[in-house]
């Protein structure tokens, strides 16, 4: 039986993965801050010190035959550049250095968007472009994918847009709480499409790498097959919560002044943007998601 350290195991992410992981046949050491691990007793719990810190990875790749590293820095407000950097990519660099020494089989990076584009995109985004980070965030991850593929050691990057599911938190769980109101909402005008990615796509992504043998030192953006608009991601959220669509139009600029006055001027560009991502290199390496994004909203917003 093979062995998957997970770090950040505790995460919205690895909160689906480990068990998925544990379905699939494998042996999961759970790498996680918390000392009440949400898992059953087949799990292997292990502490993980502070990323910020100098970490010493050794003791978690006893034994491991891949990793996945999930554990990281958010992309939130109000978090130094320094503090991204030891986090999301010296951290990085070291769990690399010592799954290379440990001769772990591969790691298995869950990066970001992030680090290839800013919030919105003129053209729609592959592999091919150009990475073009625009916030720390962002830059903290590409220099953890380039240090990893500088360490000698066998990896897959993944690069998946705005997670969706369960437990989500951030723009999408607020969203789903104003879906909840008994009142329709102001966003009929916004029919720019984003893509985004369900839990469920993108466990089946990490599970996929994970034995693929071409994808050794490959890099995938990661997305459902069908980007989405604002209305149509309400809309969802509406018929997982037992309703119909409730949308009036209202001109943006209305809208972006109402989020300037409330200090979400952040949020224009997730709002009003484009950012579309094609997935196909990935699906033509044989992962095979559910194109069904408006089902895995509705399920989001009825759980």
């Amino acid at each position: 039986m093979s062995r998957v350290l997970v770090t950040g195991a505790s995460g919205f992410i690895g909160r689906a993965l480990v068990p998925a992981l544990v379905t699939a046949g494998y042996d999961v050491r759970a790498a996680i801050h918390h000392t009440l691990a949400p898992f059953s007793s087949a799990v292997e719990v292990a502490t993980l010190g502070d990323l910020g810190a100098d970490v010493d990875w050794r003791p978690l790749m006893a034994d491991v035959d891949f990793v996945v590293h999930l554990a990281g820095v958010a992309h939130t407000e109000d978090v130094a550049e320094v503090l991204y950097d030891r986090v999301n990519h010296l951290a990085t660099a070291r769990l690399a250095a010592a799954a290379q020494a440990a001769g772990v089989k591969r790691v298995v990076f869950v990066s970001t968007i992030r680090a290839q584009t800013g919030p919105r995109s003129d053209h729609i985004l592959t592999e091919a472009d150009t990475p073009r980070p625009t916030d720390p965030y962002g830059r903290s991850k590409l220099a953890a994918e380039i240090a990893l593929a500088r360490s000698g050691a066998d990896f897959t990057v993944l690069r998946p847009v705005l997670v969706y599911g369960p437990g989500v938190k951030g723009n999408l769980r607020a969203l789903a709480r104003l879906a909840a109101l008994p009142i329709p909402l102001p966003f009929g005008a916004f029919t720019n499409v984003r893509s985004v990615l369900s839990i469920s796509n993108l466990v089946a992504a990490i599970a996929h790498v994970l034995h693929h043998a071409p994808s050794n030192r490959e890099t995938y953006v990661v997305a459902d097959p069908k980007p989405v608009s604002l209305a149509d991601i309400v809309a969802a959220l509406h018929a997982g919560q037992g309703k119909k669509p409730r949308l009036f139009a209202v001109p943006k600029a209305l809208v972006r002044l109402g989020l300037a006055a409330l200090g979400r001027r952040h949020n224009w560009d997730q709002l009003d943007g484009q950012l579309v991502v094609d997935p196909n290199k990935l699906i033509a390496a044989g992962w095979r998601p559910d194109p069904d994004t408006a089902a895995g909203l509705a399920a989001m917003a009825g759980s």
